[in-house]
């Protein structure tokens, strides 16, 4: 039960009923809409809030599911029930096409993939609309609500002999009509027109006579009559028995098809009531996507924990006005049942108060709530509410006297399933003495476990919650220094009315406000202040919070910087190597073709002096091209520069590799080469100074290219002598890496399709350290172990793109 009877408008449940019937298609889902009414079994409210939810879905999907043609019929249904009455064609055309609606509504919803509307597809599991049915009204009745000429043979012919002798009726009746024209008996813009169903002519009233014919209207004026000529005398007769016949069969095609539907009527009623029940369900559902409104988790049990929950009215209206709404967190448990609001006027209490009643209200309605994902809400059996003025001359009831009848009824009904509203507690009589009442009757509900949310400005209340299990405080938030209200509920700790800070704000009189201090008492005051700074640390601590977590994000976001630039160097580095590798190749191919045809031109010379001498110098001017590209050395050894240290950038003594010294362990060092890390002996080390080192790898295959084929080498000769196998056993972890390098980057260079490193098994230190780099090479396109009769896991095989 809810009480008292205007529950509904106190916490202004009527607006969303006005809102949900401007919402619905027809007068079916608008009669469910006044139908609407507290419910307080579980399983009921949880289909309601399933079929709800699963009309959302529907509607967020945008799925085209039909919106039109929603008829409320039920008068015609009423009608056809009697015997001997018949429909006429633009009822029946609502029927059928409302009848066209509920099908292709059930068709579509039970049609839908397994597991999704099954609330929905229960609604319409009983629902039986013949295809017969449709099939006879679409015969009778076309989609536009007009009869179809070819509802019956006898209808299509008087309907094409009523067409027929119409046509002769209007050539008649124009030659007429011209021949008066011409003789000036009527006006020159005259028209034929209809008087009494019959087909006549106007004619000016002073040459009525001059056509013979019967006079079947005249003019308001009187200065025209209108004139059935007598030559169409028998036509239009033959018309009017036309138009008789055919009216007569339609009214038998009409009673037959009543007649036809008559014998429905039952499963029809149940359609239609299925009709007007997806009205309202979709109605609800537009609703709660206006106000974003979720489904709760719903318990049998009393229960309240909302997140972000907002008052749908006020948050409809804010949106309107460009406003946020604060949101509020409310729990209601059994062991915190009953929440004691305090705070400042106009801080929001009461709208905290009418949020939980009406958001209460509608979701035992059936309705979706207007709060955030994951809240839970349960069944209350009973709601109650106290608020606003109930004095009335006629009960000679005053305001407080209506509270304490209010209170009587809350302390002797309600119970550990009722949830009390209570606004304003304690107001309206002596303080002393209604403070005292009202602490009396908060102790009697918290006795008798009632849930409910209370506001109040009472001390001695907030004091009692304090002490008192079942009881919890809660305040609305206030900003003490601007005197503002923040509209925010914090449940745990009391709020302050901040009355003597508010007068002092406004400019009410210093000795007033002095005095108003002093007649409170210390105590009071000193207990007001005490929320008032704790209030402002807790706005200090929230400001910091917030700082801390926007450097937080801001870190973050450096962190991502600095990995993506990273990731890009790195990449780019690869790229680099690449481009130095494919520009080699080229060169190397250039300076074959130079030397190959250098030695054809000497072997076709026949060794003629000057033809060697000529070669050559074109061989000698082609290398000093190529040597112009020759890069600049990279780096340059550093001597005498004190011990090595990590971070140093080092090569093994006599190769050109660079690495990074990471640590130092003793006379052994981890360096990190490209993305290897290895274990090399510290006196195998020397430190060097990098000037390009993202450029270094582009530049040595240059180098490489130039110094190496610029000396006359040939590269057919190169590929012939270049044996594919390189066996590294017994060697020391950075000799066998170093001897790894270059032979993998020879391999590269001359094309070849495939190399093999015999490591042997031992330990598996020396396997482990060439795949790991030839993983870290691109151009190696897989790896592999060897075949077991050839070595198996003690070689490597490695494919080159």
């Amino acid at each position: 039960m809810t009480y008292p009877e205007n529950f509904e408008i106190k916490i202004g449940f009527t607006q969303v009923r006005e809102m949900l019937s401007e919402l619905c298609l027809s007068a079916l889902g608008r009669h469910h809409v006044n139908r609407m009414k507290f419910l307080n079994r579980h399983d009921l409210v949880q289909r309601l809030l399933q079929q709800t939810d699963e009309f959302r879905q529907l509607l967020e999907s945008d799925a085209e599911i039909p919106l039109q043609h929603y008829f409320d019929v039920t008068t015609y249904l009423d009608r056809a029930a009697i015997p001997g009455t018949y429909l006429d064609v633009v009822q029946f055309s609502e029927i059928k096409m409302s009848l066209r609606t509920i099908r292709d509504s059930q068709r579509f919803i039970s049609q839908s993939e397994e597991g999704k509307y099954e609330a929905l597809k229960a609604l319409g599991a009983d629902i039986n609309v013949e295809r017969n049915l449709i099939a006879a009204l679409d015969k009778v009745v076309d989609d536009a609500g007009a009869v179809r000429e070819d509802a019956t043979p006898e209808l299509q012919r008087y309907k094409r002999d009523l067409i027929g002798q119409q046509s002769i009726l209007r050539k008649q009746i124009n030659s007429i009509l011209r021949h008066a024209k011409n003789e000036g008996w009527t006006p020159s813009d005259a028209e034929p027109t209809i008087r009494g169903g019959r087909l006549v002519i106007p004619v000016i009233t002073e040459y009525k006579r001059r056509v013979k014919g019967l006079i079947h209207d005249e003019s308001n004026t009187g200065q025209t009559v209108y004139i059935e000529p007598e030559s169409i005398f028998e036509l239009n007769n033959d018309i009017k028995d036309l138009e008789n016949a055919y009216h007569r069969e339609l009214i038998r095609i009409l009673i037959g098809l009543t007649n036809t539907l008559r014998n429905h009527i039952p499963e029809l009623r149940k359609a239609y009531q299925y009709l007007g029940l997806l009205d309202f369900i979709r109605a609800k559902a537009a609703f709660a996507r206006r106000i974003n409104a979720t489904l709760p988790t719903i318990h049998k049990y009393p229960h309240i924990h909302w997140k972000q929950a907002v008052h749908p009215l006020l948050y409809l209206s804010h949106r309107q006005m460009g406003k946020p709404t604060v949101p509020m967190d409310l729990e209601l448990n059994r062991d915190q049942r009953i929440l004691l609001i305090s705070g400042p006027n106009a801080g929001g209490k009461s709208v905290s108060l009418k949020t939980v009643g009406l958001v209460q209200y509608m979701v035992q309605c059936g309705m979706l709530i207007s709060a955030a994902d994951g809240s839970e809400t349960g069944i209350f059996q009973d709601v109650f509410i106290d608020i606003g003025d109930e004095q009335s001359i006629e009960n000679d009831l005053s305001t407080y006297s209506s509270h304490l009848t209010n209170m009587k009824k809350f302390v002797t009904v309600a119970d550990h399933k009722s949830l009390v509203l209570i606004d304003e507690f304690g107001t309206g009589t002596e303080p002393v003495l209604g403070g005292a009442i009202a602490e009396a009757v908060l102790q009697t509900l918290n006795d008798s476990k009632v849930y409910g949310v209370i506001t109040t400005h009472y001390t001695n209340l907030k004091n009692f919650a304090e002490r008192t299990a079942g009881i919890v405080n809660g305040a609305m938030r206030y900003d003490h220094k601007n005197l503002a209200p923040l509209y925010q509920l914090e449940i745990g700790k009391p709020g302050s009315s901040f009355a003597i800070e508010i007068a002092r704000k406004i400019g009410l009189p210093k000795q007033i406000v002095d005095k108003a201090s002093s007649l409170v008492g210390k105590d009071k005051i000193r207990y007001d202040r005490l929320l008032e700074e704790l209030e402002t640390e807790k706005q200090e601590l929230e400001q910091k919070t917030r700082e801390a977590a926007a450097l937080e994000q801001k870190l973050k976001r450096s962190v991502k910087e600095y990995t993506d630039l990273k990731n890009y160097l790195e990449e780019s580095k690869q790229d680099v190597m690449r481009e130095a590798k494919g520009k080699a190749k080229l060169l190397l191919r250039d300076a074959n073709q130079k030397i190959e045809s250098t030695i054809y031109q000497i072997r076709q010379g026949q060794a003629e002096k000057e033809q060697i001498k000529q070669a050559r110098q074109e061989l000698e001017t082609f290398a000093t091209e190529v040597r112009k590209e020759e890069p600049r050395p990279l780096h340059r050894r550093l001597a005498n520069s004190g011990p090595l240290k990590a971070g140093d950038h080092v090569s093994l003594i006599g190769q050109d590799s660079i690495g990074q010294l990471v640590s130092i362990k003793g006379k052994n060092a981890e360096v990190l080469f490209g993305g290897l890390k290895t274990f090399v002996k510290l006196d195998n080390l020397e430190r060097v100074e990098v000037e390009a080192a993202n450029r270094k790898k582009k530049e040595d295959a240059k180098a490489k290219a130039a110094e190496g084929y610029t000396r006359g080498m040939n590269i057919t000769q190169r590929m012939a002598d270049f044996g594919s196998t390189l066996d590294i056993r017994g060697e020391y972890a950075e000799e066998a890496l170093t001897k790894l390098m270059n032979f993998t980057d020879e391999a590269i260079m001359l094309g070849m399709p495939e190399i093999k490193i015999i490591h042997g098994r031992g330990n598996g230190i020396l396997r482990q350290i060439v795949r790991d780099y030839l993983y870290s090479v691109r151009e190696v396109a897989s790896l592999g172990s060897e075949a077991e009769e050839r070595g198996g896991d003690g070689a490597t095989l490695a494919v080159l793109k």
